[in-house]
């Protein structure tokens, strides 16, 4: 909100070319306000705004801005520029720029960096894309057990301004494997001739650098951690994953999760920066599909047309029905989808779930069943329309509650991702299933051919 209220003052002072007034304004702004300025300027004008930013600045607002508007960048200014701005990335958001900028401007950014930078970011490249070896950085502190405190504090401060953060101080033994994890707190507050080893406690949390991401995030979570230590199959430290990286990661599975269930592709992007053709392609795809899908609704109410003719009531409810069921599965494949992503329920849970969401779809069925009944009863075709729409509320109420809760479980179980289920492409299946319920159950009851 604050942004969109001096963006006519920015757009103004570009206007007149009074860079040193922008200047001033850019200095007191967050990166994030700024990186948020940028999406919203044309083109030639987001180049110079960018360009008047200090090196230390410019790397913080080249973070927080997407991956188009990155690349644009990378584009329009000097080799020069880009060398520095990509030195000035912690390894993380480097990582994450030359994942997602083409081959050959990724190749040639990286060609600007030293030997050692160079060697980093690819190393960090050849992990999983959804790895923790991804995400971490290989900024932090590690001493040996044997140094005294005196010795670890002279190197902390010696080589701490180059750390991601200094809130744990990790101890490695000589093969560089983790024995432990200090708080900072305990070396400044100790004796300075204790030894490291004397105020070491063995305990510490980490995490394998070829685990998901998925995972850090539980870990930090159940442990109320700000840092987890990276380790690989031996043990070794090779970086550490912080919690704000970790937030950052979070929030883009809560958004591409959002954006699944309305059935549209994920989009890493903000609204303002991405492009009215990239929105079409992310959007058409599943609405084609959905099309689709309808089709087979359609074509079952087409099936069951000499019932709707010889019983015209049974028309009048078909709306209340397919979109309960909707809903009802929409309700518990959102539940089962977030107490599967925060661990709360594994795979292994699914009779306990399936037993309670039979026991929770028939208590709701039976509670809308009679409301329909009486519906039914009262406004359209009496007792026996009323029966079958209330009878067949209930099967559709079980039927949508157990397809909603088993097949995001079903989906985690052959590792797919089971956010798509609670798509519509889901309101659409049980819209199908439900209306054979409906119009079986009407053909039995009216002996209808």
């Amino acid at each position: 909100m604050f942004t969109h209220l001096i963006l006519p003052d920015i757009r103004e002072l570009i206007r007149q070319k009074q860079w040193k007034a922008l200047k001033t304004i850019l200095s007191n702004l967050a990166a994030q306000d700024i990186a948020e300025l940028l999406s919203m300027l044309e083109a030639q004008d987001m180049v110079f705004v960018f360009r008047l930013l200090p090196s230390k600045k410019a790397s913080d607002v080249f973070a927080e801005i997407g991956p188009s508007l990155q690349e644009f960048l990378l584009r329009h200014i000097a080799d020069k520029e880009i060398k520095e701005l990509v030195q000035e990335l912690p390894p993380d958001d480097r990582t994450a720029l030359f994942e997602d900028l083409p081959g050959r401007l990724a190749q040639k950014t990286l060609n600007l960096l030293s030997a050692e930078e160079r060697k980093e970011a690819l190393q960090l490249l050849g992990y999983p894309e959804d790895s923790v070896g991804r995400l971490m950085t290989p900024d932090y502190i590690a001493v040996k057990k044997e140094w005294t405190v005196e010795q670890a504090l002279l190197y902390i401060r010696r080589y701490g301004k180059d750390a991601e953060t200094l809130d744990m101080i990790y101890v490695i033994d000589d093969e560089g494997k983790l024995t432990d994890d200090i708080p900072i707190r305990r070396f400044i507050l100790v004796e300075q001739n204790k030894l490291v080893m004397d105020i070491m406690d063995y305990s510490f949390v980490s995490i394998k650098a070829m685990e998901d991401q998925e995972n850090a995030y539980n870990l930090i979570k159940k442990y109320n951690l700000t840092v987890l230590p990276v380790v690989d199959k031996e043990g070794v430290l090779l970086g550490i994953v912080t919690v704000d990286d970790i937030l950052d990661v979070s929030e883009e599975e809560v958004n591409e999760d959002f954006q699944k269930t309305s059935a549209i592709s994920p989009i890493e992007e903000s609204y303002y920066s991405v492009s009215a053709g990239m929105l079409y392609k992310k959007r058409i795809g599943w609405l084609f599909v959905l099309l689709i899908t309808d089709f087979l609704s359609s074509s079952i109410i087409a099936h069951f047309e000499n019932a709707i003719k010889a019983v015209i009531a049974l028309a009048f409810f078909i709306p209340v029905l397919i979109d309960s069921g909707g809903n009802i599965a929409a309700q518990s494949s959102t539940l089962i989808i977030r107490a599967l992503a925060t661990g709360e329920l594994t795979i292994k849970s699914w009779f306990k779930v399936l037993k309670k969401e039979l026991l929770i779809g028939l208590m709701i069925g039976l509670t809308l069943g009679v409301i329909l009944y009486v519906r039914g009863f009262f406004w359209r075709g009496g007792p026996t329309i009323g029966m079958v729409v209330g009878i067949s509320m209930i099967g559709i109420t079980i039927w949508s509650n157990l397809l909603g809760s088993i097949l995001p479980i079903i989906l985690t179980k052959f590792k797919l991702d089971p956010a798509v289920i609670s798509s519509p492409l889901l309101t659409t299946v049980v819209d199908s299933t439900g209306l054979i319920i409906y119009f079986t159950l009407a053909q039995f009851v009216f002996h209808l051919a």
